[in-house]
């Protein structure tokens, strides 16, 4: 699989080179088939993207209505941004980091955690490959998984690069009470020196967000650790995903190009789906958890 031509954190404006509709088979949205390949599949990897955490209430700042304040976080999410103005970026990842604390798994990254566990029993392998920076599938359980754009609950200083766990409430002083998303809310343009700082001996560098941003490339270990999951899975289920941020959306292609079945559950076609062999269509949280339940003669 050639992941790394298409290393570099971006946004899709083709259709993925894939042939008129009325060309190609409507992908099956048949329950029971899906389920009796699920049933033998060996190695599961589990694509998932920003339509999951939606269930739990999470922002997607994707779509209409999707600001903080008057940008969208393409705007926010890029090191240009981060070398203007540190302090508003700051500002917008501390909202986002708050926000995430009310919010708890929902029941697609619970059946998803679920699922892994008890094929991990049967000697069966189940991979998470999320696009998501917030940690619930960690915390809803899951063990094996990929954050292929990092975390809002790490940091990486941009003096000595050290990267570390970071759940602080608020992660700096100057940070608290800050980044209410309404519109006519004022920059708190809070000193550099102020903002977080890294806490590494005779270091003290100015602490970033150790996420991947737009125009930067993923990590290249990750993607090698992606890579030989994706070219091993015989069964890829993309969920809640739009498919138009790349890397992350031509994996799952590239796998169905092997003749890998893949299954995408999502509340809308995206201009991947005609690749697929299965659609479901719907809220994860209610899609998913049937699709990958224990039934009768599993693992056999």
């Amino acid at each position: 699989m050639i992941v790394r031509l298409f290393a570099c954190r971006g946004r899709i404006t083709s259709r993925l080179g894939v042939r008129p509709h009325t060309e190609m088979a409507r992908p099956s949205s048949d329950l029971a088939a899906f389920r009796e390949i699920f049933s033998k599949a060996k190695h599961v990897a589990i694509m998932t993207g920003a339509g999951v955490s939606a269930e739990s209430g999470v922002p997607t700042f994707r779509g209409a209505g999707g600001y903080w304040r008057k940008w969208q976080a393409q705007d926010l999410a890029t090191p240009e941004a981060f070398s203007r103005n540190p302090s508003r970026v700051w500002e917008f990842y501390h909202y986002r980091r708050q926000v995430m604390l009310t919010k708890s798994p929902n029941p697609a990254h619970l059946a998803i955690a679920e699922c892994e566990e008890r094929l991990r029993k049967q000697g069966r392998r189940v991979t998470v490959i999320t696009q998501n920076i917030d940690e619930l599938h960690r915390r809803a359980g899951s063990k094996n998984v990929f954050e292929i754009h990092g975390s809002l609950f790490k940091t990486r200083c941009m003096s000595c690069g050290h990267e570390s766990a970071n759940h602080k409430s608020p992660i700096c002083v100057a940070l608290e009470g800050k980044g209410a998303p309404d519109p006519n809310t004022s920059d708190a343009q809070i000193p550099v020196q102020d903002l977080p700082r890294c806490e590494q001996v005779d270091c003290h560098g100015l602490l970033r967000p150790a996420v991947v941003w737009f125009g930067e490339t993923l990590d290249s270990d990750i993607l090698t650790h992606v890579e030989e999951e994706l070219d091993n899975c015989d069964l890829c289920l993309v969920v809640g995903t739009s498919s138009i941020v790349y890397p992350a959306a031509m994996f799952a292609p590239q796998v169905a190009v092997r003749g890998v079945p893949v299954a995408e559950f999502n509340l809308e076609d995206t201009p991947a789906t005609m690749r697929f062999k299965f659609h479901f269509h719907g809220p994860c949280g209610t899609t998913l958890p049937p699709a990958l339940a224990c039934h009768e003669g599993e693992g056999n």
